[in-house]
């Protein structure tokens, strides 16, 4: 194991070329639920320098290291290597949440740059890296970055755009748009699986949504989507199938009783 007080330049080269990453955080009760959240998306990870680091947290079911990062602000985040040579590199930090449509958002997210779904930007403070072999982590090629976060939230957020841009409506005091996201945000993200404090003001943000444009959907994932739909397909074949059998049996059944009363008449 290595320790360094700061990002080695040679390890800031490397970092950026991982394809993902994991944050680690828990609240400070003893039974309270220890989080461990992986992130991809191309483009959500950004060395500052050598001593700060911060990502886009993009919106999902939970709010487990927002709510974490309030109560403490204590937060590990972890790369490995899955290509090349073995590594696994640990950034200490303390943690800090700017959401969406607060200054210190729109300054490291200016409009247009964000991606769908983008809820905060998470800093961290890094004051001790670790690095340690790696020898046991498998093995994997990455293939490509999934789409379908985004594409879901685009559609949420095109849906707040609407209302948002329509004269008179605010969300800080019209009820948010029933798909859209900000309604997702206060009905999903404002508390923790604890009960921590999580999203507290992106959903009354009258910020309106501009984000980037979503990358093209990779040919894996287009495959993955048609198997999962081929996959849904057979299983209405096959349902209509033994529902057909059912109905033949029962006809059958009927049929042959309707000839014994025949013969016993």
């Amino acid at each position: 194991m290595q320790m360094f007080g700061e990002i080695p330049s040679f390890l800031i080269a490397w970092i950026e070329k991982q394809q993902t990453f994991w944050v680690a955080s828990a609240p400070l009760t003893a039974d309270g639920l220890v989080n461990i959240s992986p992130k991809g998306v191309e483009g959500t990870f950004h060395v500052a320098n050598s001593r700060k680091v911060w990502y886009e947290d993009l919106s999902g079911s939970g709010v487990e290291t927002i709510s974490h990062i309030r109560e403490n602000g204590r937060v590990t985040i972890l790369f490995n290597a899955f290509e090349g040579p073995p590594r696994i590199v640990r950034l200490y930090g303390k943690g800090s949440v700017h959401e969406f449509g607060t200054p210190e958002y729109n300054a490291l997210l200016p409009e247009g740059t964000r991606h769908p779904g983008s809820r905060a930007a998470i800093a961290l403070d890094v004051f001790k890296v670790a690095t340690t072999c790696g020898y046991s982590v498998p093995f994997y090629e990455f293939k490509a970055h999934r789409t379908q976060l985004l594409e879901w939230a685009a559609k949420k957020e095109a849906a707040d755009r609407t209302a948002e841009l329509t004269v008179g409506y605010s969300s800080a005091t019209s009820p948010r748009v029933q798909n859209g996201l900000k309604r997702w945000w206060e009905e999903r993200n404002t508390t923790s699986l604890d009960g921590l404090q999580g999203v507290a003001s992106a959903h009354v943000s009258d910020e309106v949504f501009r984000s980037r444009p979503i990358a093209r959907k990779s040919p894996y994932e287009a495959v993955s989507i048609k198997s999962k739909m081929s996959r849904a397909f057979d299983l209405r074949i096959v349902v209509a199938f033994l529902a057909g059998i059912l109905v033949t049996c029962l006809y059958s059944r009927l049929s042959l009783s309707a000839h014994i009363l025949l013969y016993l008449d």
